[in-house]
């Protein structure tokens, strides 16, 4: 089922996500919902705040992102509860962009690597180093199981430039090929 994707100035994306254990109701159905969601929106990923659940699980697909030939280089997965380890590597620039916030894109430095601890969908604890497309993919997620985005990371300028364009996104302004739920 294609669930609305929460625009920027929703409240939930900006809370700090609960963490949740295998109990959580309907968890499977949800998953699926999610992966459904994030594809129909051409997303690579999406955390449950962004569909206006406060809790702690987001996944990622970045094999559509890779060069042809390079496909097995990408990851298709599901975090539940991640717990960012450590961060490190050259800090690196990449235009990001977000389903909460169409048509506004930016260039944000992240660290190259990033080791996290989660669960996977059956509840299976996980470890694992995260570098280039996949640490910025699962950065930029994880963020929003933390009440943070993306526009938080730009330069001034550049806030400023978009200023307009988020105060239209929070008024309802704005227009996707996906569902998406204003203030």
């Amino acid at each position: 089922m294609l669930l609305s994707v929460y625009a920027y100035g929703q409240p939930v994306l900006k809370k700090v996500g609960k963490e949740i254990d295998p109990d959580y109701p309907n968890l499977e159905k949800l998953i699926a919902d999610m992966w459904e969601t994030m594809y129909h929106a051409n997303g690579v990923g999406l955390a449950a705040p962004q569909i206006g659940r406060s809790i702690r699980l987001f996944l990622v697909d970045t094999v559509q992102m890779m060069e042809e030939g390079r496909e097995a280089e990408g990851i298709k997965m599901v975090f539940i509860n991640a717990e960012k380890v450590e961060e490190t590597g050259e800090e690196w620039a990449y235009e990001e962009g977000c389903l909460s916030i169409p048509d506004i894109r930016g260039e944000v430095e992240r660290p190259s690597e990033i080791r996290l601890r989660w669960m996977n969908e059956k509840f299976e604890p996980q470890e694992a180093t995260f570098s280039g497309l996949n640490a910025r993919v699962i950065q930029h997620e994880y963020d929003h199981t933390d009440g943070k985005l993306f526009t938080e990371y730009l330069k001034p300028i550049k806030k400023r430039m978009i200023r307009r364009k988020l105060e239209n996104i929070k008024k309802g302004k704005a227009r996707a090929d996906y569902k998406m739920k204003f203030v």
